[in-house]
């Protein structure tokens, strides 16, 4: 027996239900159009009854305006990029906007994936701190379509940025350190790969010096061990490095908190350091695993939500208005004071 063909239901369908002109049906489901209240609802009945859904690429041709977003990032098994990712899709819903999202964990596919979002035409794109490189994100300028990117450098003319407030959150971290009692501090960190690494260990490094500045009996030095990424298994290379020195640091700053957890797990593990005791470690970025009872993280927390909403938000105003000078949103950060830092 021949399987029976699903067909859509179209706008004409709920005319000739509703007894009304094809404009008609567009006019209801178009919430600032012009239309009798007696027809819309008998509009609405009909496709009710019909189970009618809107078009929107079909709508958005006729209007010739996208309501989808492009939004790139690269890989989805950090936790702190899947909680970013979430709030970004929950904020462009909020704005009746469509996210298309891309994977830019693999290099050989990036500008594939950016191509294929250029054929959807979509209204703008916002990139997340782990994403291509900014000569990637030009031509996106180049054919007016707006840019935003999340905990990224700000220097590409055009394209609108949303960082963390990473000066602030590494002073922070300098000063829950000095105040535990460490005495020698290390920064951990990709500071030759990464906007993060490179700012929040600057911060870090200008913080103690201003401690220092302020009470000379304080002044410590900072020793940056740079990683190349910001994962768990860097963090604990990097605790292997640190550790086995004859001086080896008693009060870590880590770039992220997936490098302060490897750190952590290796000094106990393989040095049998105590955390707080003998090691106190300060994360950045407070994921879930932060606050389970194994690690207790002290962490500078991120607020993702506002990330998220001040990046959409940019975005909206560009869609509006393309042309204009960039802009930086600097969105605060919190202390978040834990066991292991106390």
């Amino acid at each position: 027996m021949p399987k029976k063909q699903t067909l859509w239901v179209t706008a004409a369908d709920v005319a000739r239900r509703a007894g009304v002109s094809r404009s008609a049906v567009s006019r209801a489901f178009s919430p600032t159009a012009s239309i009798a209240p007696e027809t819309r609802e008998r509009v609405m009945e009909a496709a009710r009854a019909l189970g009618y859904q809107v078009n929107l690429i079909a709508r958005e041709m006729i209007m010739q305006r996208s309501s989808m977003v492009g939004v790139v990032t690269a890989g989805f098994e950090n936790p702190f990029r899947a909680k970013l990712l979430s709030q970004i899709i929950a904020a462009l819903g909020r704005r009746q906007l469509t996210p298309l999202v891309m994977n830019a964990e693999d290099p050989v596919q990036i500008k594939q994936s950016l191509d294929m979002l250029l054929s959807y035409r979509i209204a703008g794109i916002i990139m997340t701190s782990a994403s291509p490189p900014l000569d990637l994100a030009r031509q996106y300028l180049e054919g007016e379509i707006p840019v935003v990117m999340i905990n990224r450098a700000s220097n590409l003319p055009g394209a609108d940025v949303a960082v963390s407030d990473n000066g602030a959150g590494s002073a922070m971290a300098a000063q829950m350190l000095v105040e535990a009692g460490a005495t020698r501090l290390a920064f951990v960190g990709p500071t030759r790969t990464s906007y993060n690494g490179k700012s929040r260990g600057t911060g870090f490094s200008r913080a103690v010096q201003r401690i220092a500045k302020e009470n000379p009996r304080l002044a410590h030095p900072v020793e940056v061990h740079v990683t190349t990424a910001d994962t768990y298994e860097c963090g604990m290379a990097a605790a292997h490095a640190l550790l086995k020195q004859k001086a080896r640091p008693d009060g870590v700053f880590c770039s992220s908190d997936l490098l302060a957890l490897g750190f952590i797990d290796a000094a106990r593990q393989h040095f049998a350091i105590r955390v707080p005791d003998e090691l106190r470690v300060v994360g950045f970025d407070d994921i879930p695993a932060a606050s389970y009872e194994n690690y207790q993280l002290t962490t500078i927390q991120q607020d993702t939500s506002g990330l998220a909403n001040a990046a959409t938000e940019m975005l909206v105003d560009r869609m509006n208005a393309f042309s204009g000078a960039s802009r930086t949103h600097v969105v605060p950060v919190a202390g978040v004071v834990r066991k292991s830092c106390t």
